[in-house]
């Protein structure tokens, strides 16, 4: 039985989406030996390898890039015309980005991640989101079974487009066992590598409007202020001074011009460093450097950077918005997003307070143990399963 995961995700390096696939891939393979697993991916410029075992699939390469893509799969769901010929021998596909071929002799199975362009539709490029307007409730009724990451997600697709709650399955992510405290001298290593500062707030993910980085400025410069009339406050931080930092790890997206306009308006340059995309292995000795994760987006499907960080024993703050309340539990100070003063006095909290931080370090690394991507492919196995594969 050959089954094939859209690798996509991976080759074009999109952040949750590639870990989900990579990691979930991973897992499947450990799990069902008897299945014949194979890859699918689009083609990018300039290619990225994937990594090892999945570099050793069979794999189907469409030759073109993103928008052809794209457009083909529109172009054969609106004019009905089946994409079966490009996974001849497939008896099931899973969509682990939001795309699917028109398939008809092929199960399908469509993981629904977040319904983030409905909600703020101003985060996305004008063609993307018109792709989705049109296409997403397409994807979803022509699905045999689908995936939600979160019963957020879930109740979103439900509501929205009357899917059958039925049809729909929540998974949640996991988080790879790479992800634990780090000893000091691999830290020391990382903040040597990336020109860290001794003590840090970090954020990581792509740099795009919803993940709301302007308001997170926004808190820092008043966070700062706050230090600068009262610098008892940060004697934790460091004697006599605040010498705070924001360390953001992660490539830029998109509509990032206003974000970069705001950082100089509030003469916050010297104050925030960019490492740019970082390599999955330094993650975690990145994550361990970190007094403070701060995750302030406006919507996500899931927030796997937050259990990240928890796994690694940082202290987190995130939105109360969307999925976040899910993962997070009680194991972070959960903020209004677009409150400023709000997501300050939290940051404040953590870094004054040893007591805190041990407590949300604690409930942080027991958090992130209920997430595992073995129990997440358990059950997508379980998934598979449940359709009439011949």
């Amino acid at each position: 039985m050959n089954i094939c995961l859209d690798l996509s995700p991976i080759v074009h390096q999109k952040a949750g989406l590639a870990s989900y696939a990579r990691e979930l891939m991973f897992q499947l393979m450990e799990l069902d030996t008897d299945v014949l697993w194979s890859g699918f991916h689009y083609n990018c410029c300039p290619p990225v390898p994937l990594p090892p075992p999945l570099d050793a699939l069979p794999r189907r390469v469409v030759p073109w890039g993103a928008y052809r893509w794209r457009l083909t799969t529109a172009l054969r769901h609106l004019l009905g015309l089946n994409m079966d010929g490009f996974f001849a021998g497939v008896v099931l596909f899973h969509a682990t980005e939001h795309l699917l071929p028109r398939l008809s002799t092929v199960r399908t199975v469509f993981t629904l991640h977040d319904l983030i362009f409905l909600f703020h539709p101003e985060t996305h490029k004008p063609l993307n989101r018109w792709f989705l307007t049109l296409m997403m409730p397409r994807f979803l009724r022509a699905a045999d079974a689908i995936i939600a990451v979160s019963e957020c997600t879930k109740r979103d697709a439900v509501r929205f487009y009357g899917i059958p709650e039925e049809k729909i399955t929540v998974i949640y992510e996991g988080v790879s066992s790479r992800f634990r405290p780090v000893d000091p001298e691999t830290v020391q290593a990382i903040r040597a590598k990336y020109g860290l500062p001794e003590r840090f707030i970090l954020y990581l993910g792509t740099i795009e409007p919803r993940k709301n980085l302007t308001v997170l400025l926004e808190a820092l410069h008043h966070l700062l202020a706050t230090c600068a009339l009262q610098p008892a406050i940060c004697d934790d931080l460091q004697p006599a001074t605040c010498d705070l930092r924001l360390v953001v790890v992660g490539k830029k997206g998109w509509l990032y011009e206003g974000f970069f306009r705001r950082l100089r308006e509030l003469g916050l340059e010297e104050r925030v460093l960019f490492t740019g995309y970082v390599p999955d292995e330094d993650l975690p000795a990145l994550y361990s450097a970190a007094d403070l994760f701060v995750f302030p987006s406006l919507y996500e499907g899931f927030g796997l950077p937050v259990l990240e960080a928890m796994a690694c024993g940082v202290p987190v703050v995130c939105s109360r918005t969307s999925s976040l309340p899910e993962v997070a539990g009680d194991a972070a100070l959960l903020v209004d997003p677009t409150d400023i003063r709000a997501l300050a006095a939290a940051m404040e909290r953590i870094l004054a307070d040893q007591t805190l931080r041990a407590t949300l370090r604690a409930r942080g690394l027991a958090r992130a143990r209920c997430f595992t991507w073995e129990e997440a492919a358990r059950r997508t196995l379980a998934v598979y399963r449940g359709l009439d594969i011949p």
